[in-house]
Formats: structure tokens, C-alpha cells, sequence
């Protein structure tokens, strides 16, 4: 690996952890309350449950994906309460949706201050997210010389992970 940049996760079947400070699960779920209140939605059992089972699993998941692991314990809850509910997750900062090739929607928990970009495997599907200072840096000399005011960005790279052939990553 290069020098500076900094490999977050691997994530497939492995849990996030993402160096540095994070907000704890109960702030999140607190700041969730918040937000549906402000929007005039309900706090339920049901959606606490869907954000409790979504931020512990800790990365990118498809509303399908969720809901199959919700429905094993609460077979009380539906498709179209779980996706609601990751949608507003993703509306109140603690989630992001992302598209990547195959055009799945994925969930992942993120906190609007968190970035990081991707390298997305065509094979096996994993997706491994990293931070490079330089890159960033890099991207904002490019808008600055062409005069451009970046407010948000997403690198996605596709190839095939060191598993499935591909070169160091």
C-alpha cells in the first residue's frame, strides 16, 4: 500500500471500524429520534429495530439484504417498512445511498462528515473503501485551476480485488 493512504474496510462480511472518534450507537439513534421529529414522523419499535440492526451491521447493504436479516428475528416487519426507513436514515445524515455498477441501491452508515472513496470488485462484489489526503488534495488543485467549486464528490474504481486476481490494493 502506498504511503498515506489509509484502507478503511474491506467490507463484504466484515464489520466497519473506522479509525478515529464516531458517534456511539445510542447518540445515533438519538439524533434519528430527533430528525423524525422535526419531520413529524413517529419513533416506532419497528423503525428503532431497523436502525439498531442497520448501524450494527456496519456496511453497505441493499434494503433487500436488510430485510432478510430483520425478518428472521421479526417476521412482524415488512419490505416497505424497512426501506422507508433506510431511506430515512439516509435523509437524517446517518446513512448514505450508493449506486455502484451493478445499480443495486446500497445503504451504508456514514456520518455527513465522514469521506472515503471506493475500489469495487467486478467479481466477487466486495467493496473496500479508502482515504488518500494526496488524492483530495489533488482533486481540489484540479477544480481550483479550472475555477470550479467542488460541494461534494465520489470516486468509484472498478477492477478485481487481490482474491479474485487483481493486483496489490
Amino acid at each position: 500500500m502506498f504511503s498515506g493512504i489509509r484502507k478503511i474496510i474491506s467490507v463484504k462480511s466484515t464489520s466497519r471500524k473506522k479509525p478515529g472518534a464516531s458517534p456511539k450507537l445510542s447518540e445515533k439513534k438519538e439524533r434519528l429520534k430527533l430528525f423524525l421529529k422535526e419531520k413529524g414522523f413517529k419513533s416506532t419499535k419497528q423503525r428503532d429495530i431497523i436502525a439498531s440492526e442497520f448501524l450494527a451491521v456496519g456496511e453497505h447493504v441493499t434494503a433487500e439484504e436488510l430485510y432478510n436479516r430483520i425478518c428472521k428475528k421479526h417476521s412482524n416487519i415488512g419490505f416497505t417498512t424497512v426501506y422507508r426507513t433506510l431511506k430515512l436514515l439516509a435523509e437524517s445524515g446517518l446513512a448514505t445511498e450508493r449506486v455502484f455498477a451493478d445499480n443495486l441501491t446500497r445503504y451504508e452508515p456514514l456520518a455527513a462528515e465522514e469521506h472515503h472513496d471506493h475500489l469495487i470488485c467486478l467479481k466477487c462484489g466486495s467493496i473496500t473503501e479508502f482515504e488518500d489526503q494526496r488524492m483530495e488534495r489533488l482533486q481540489e488543485k484540479i477544480a481550483t485551476e479550472f475555477g470550479f467549486s467542488v460541494e461534494t464528490h465520489k470516486m468509484e474504481l472498478y477492477g478485481r480485488c487481490r482474491k479474485c486476481g487483481g493486483g496489490n490494493i
